[in-house]
């Protein structure tokens, strides 16, 4: 009989066991992978490494008390290849849990596609393209702030209702700018405008005065700028200097804009802008909060909607974590879906079956800089975009995980 007590007991420890918390290496590892010196580096970058560190921080005070958390975090230099490797390395050797951040569209989906080989989480908050949540979505991939489409569902439609019908991209020749001239040429279409033709441009592009010119010549009502960060901003200075300010002729629409491209460029250049954002410092106590925190520590930098979404995405994977009691992808990733998103951050957010983060969005014009009462006083809101139009209906949806 002592045998059987003795199996029986082995049994009993076992269940124990697997009832409490399961980390993997005693430790739950988040990589930070973003572009740390390149043309997206204000948006994302170091800022969204703080804001990683500021979601773990505040999750220790709450929900993962218990829990050893590490961030670590690397440069992709805006390669998908070089993504592809860190992310591989960090899967396998680091023991890294979950990604976040992944500015840049190609690097994103080359470390989707790894993401779907080897497992963990990835949270998508620097990226636009839709394929994220289309046909190359992933169970263990959550697309968290904003893409094409929300970005297009602000401006392009704007405009085009209120009367500038016909439109000229000027776009950034990679996955991003692709997606977003579609997803804006689609909406401009559908609210009765036109598109007259596009010029395609390569990354980190330093002379827009060619691209520019050839949209001059289009006659289209409205320019529209198709890519971002430091591209959008050298853009606009460019059709600045040709004269295209908007107030009579030639309007620019940027379909993709970033605090710190308006802050960059100054008011006096950016004035008039309108674009759609997730999140705003100034919209609330909660929002000022946040930023105020951010502020201290990022060298007195407030937020991008990157950096919020990477401090929103960290905070929910680690609030999942905790209450799943394991590191364990496939639970955490499940978990995810059913906890609510509770932060300074985010609107009516929840997660889709395809992993989009769906949340209110917020179409925003820039200030004169008469209107500006001080330091990084930029916005005006123009409209709220509620979470459930302003991102591509479920419906409409390829991602193979969507029951039809």
């Amino acid at each position: 009989m002592r045998p059987i007590r003795h199996s029986l007991a082995l049994a009993t420890l076992a269940l124990a066991a697997g009832a409490q918390a399961q980390i993997s290496d005693n430790v739950v590892k988040i990589g930070i992978l973003t572009d740390m010196a390149g043309p997206y580096s204000g948006m994302g970058g170091a800022g969204s490494v703080v804001a990683a560190k500021m979601a773990v921080d505040d999750c220790l005070k709450a929900e993962c008390k218990d829990l050893k958390i590490e961030v670590v975090s690397a440069d992709h230099q805006n390669k998908a290849d070089i993504a592809a490797t860190k992310a591989r390395e960090w899967l396998d050797r680091d023991k890294v849990d979950a990604l976040a951040d992944l500015t840049n569209s190609a690097a994103a989906l080359a470390v989707q596609k790894l993401i779907k080989e080897k497992g963990g989480i990835a949270m998508y908050s620097g990226p636009a393209t839709t394929r994220l949540t289309e046909d190359d979505c992933a169970e263990n991939g959550f697309h968290w702030m904003f893409d094409t489409y929300s970005s297009a569902a602000g401006a392009a439609v704007a405009l085009t209702k209120a009367g500038d019908k016909s439109w000229y991209f000027i776009t950034v020749d990679y996955a991003f700018g692709h997606s977003l001239e579609k997803d804006a040429s689609d909406m401009v279409k559908a609210n009765g405008g036109q598109v007259l033709g596009s010029v395609r441009h390569p990354l980190n592009a330093s002379d827009f005065s060619s691209f520019i010119l050839q949209a001059q010549n289009s006659k289209a009502q409205v320019i529209g700028l198709a890519n971002g960060a430091q591209d959008t901003v050298n853009a606009i200075k460019a059709a600045r200097e040709f004269g295209i300010t908007g107030a009579k002729g030639q309007k620019v629409a940027a379909l993709l804009m970033f605090l710190t491209d308006v802050h960059s460029l100054g008011l006096r250049q950016a004035q008039g802008l309108m674009f759609s954002e997730g999140f705003y410092w100034d919209m609330d106590d909660k929002t000022r909060a946040f930023s105020a925190r951010f502020e201290k520590l990022h060298k007195g930098f407030k937020p991008t909607m990157v950096q919020a979404g990477v401090y929103s995405s960290v905070l929910h994977y680690l609030k999942s974590v905790a209450a799943a009691k394991t590191d364990d992808w496939k639970v955490v990733a499940q978990k995810m879906r059913e906890l609510p998103i509770a932060d300074p951050v985010m609107r009516n957010a929840s997660i889709r079956p395809d992993g989009r983060v769906i949340h209110d969005m917020y179409l925003f014009q820039v200030k004169t800089p008469a209107e500006s009462k001080g330091a990084w006083d930029y916005y005006k809101t123009v409209s709220t975009i509620p979470a459930q139009t302003a991102f591509k209906p479920l419906a409409e949806s390829t991602c193979p995980l969507v029951k039809k």
